[in-house]
């Protein structure tokens, strides 16, 4: 997509991040209600509608300026309030609550896949444009879904280490919640990040690859 423009970009950009974006946080706050915990629908942020999910820097501004540069698509959204004291197993619940994120933008990457291959086999005016929001449906998603599974706080994969390790260990771990957004950060801006996830975006690109 080297070729297209900023606005190009933007345009086939768009869907797919509030897409991806929105159906990751609705999805932790619908199994958090499964669970035992209302709180993020009582709140509203069981929902579809983009407009709750959106941070204005994390969802607009810093995907703008990824895009604008040409470097790490990197963003995130309004984190769904979940009291995990509230749901009926609270351990396992937290795993399930963390992993419904990630596992929603591994069903989006399928659809996408399952678009793009639709666009493949189409011969009119909107393959094009299908194809390349297709791709960049795919893209996001599998982006998403590793980098929020890494064990790291406040991320999803931090929020499953913490449930799987004994109550002692788990206490202590939860004390670097505070510094996991500098951790994420100073990988993004040292260009550590890009080579520690490519091998396994790598590993489910290839396994949505035989889809096609």
């Amino acid at each position: 997509m080297d070729e297209l423009n900023i606005i190009q970009k933007i345009s086939v950009y768009a869907l797919p991040v509030l897409f991806a974006i929105t159906l990751h946080e609705a999805a932790h706050g619908y199994v958090a209600k499964l669970c035992g915990d209302d709180t993020a629908e009582r709140l509203g942020r069981v929902s579809l509608n983009p407009l709750r999910h959106i941070d204005p820097v994390g969802t607009v501004l810093l995907p703008l300026i990824s895009l604008v540069l040409g470097g790490f698509l990197f963003g995130w959204a309004k984190p769904v309030p979940v009291r995990f004291g509230n749901l009926r197993k609270p351990r396992s619940g937290m795993r399930l609550v963390a992993a419904a994120g990630p596992a929603a933008n591994l069903l989006m990457a399928i659809m996408w896949v399952l678009l793009l291959k639709l666009a493949i086999v189409m011969d009119n005016s909107y393959s094009e444009p299908l194809a390349l929001m297709s791709q960049a449906g795919i893209g996001i998603n599998v982006v998403l879904m590793v980098l929020n599974l890494m064990p790291i706080l406040p991320l999803d994969g931090g929020r499953i280490v913490e449930s799987l390790l004994p109550p002692r260990q788990a206490y202590s771990f939860s004390k670097l919640e505070p510094y996991g957004m500098w951790i994420l950060l100073a990988l993004v801006f040292t260009g550590l990040l890009s080579p520690i996830l490519r091998p396994f975006t790598n590993f489910v690109f290839n396994l949505l690859g035989q889809l096609l």
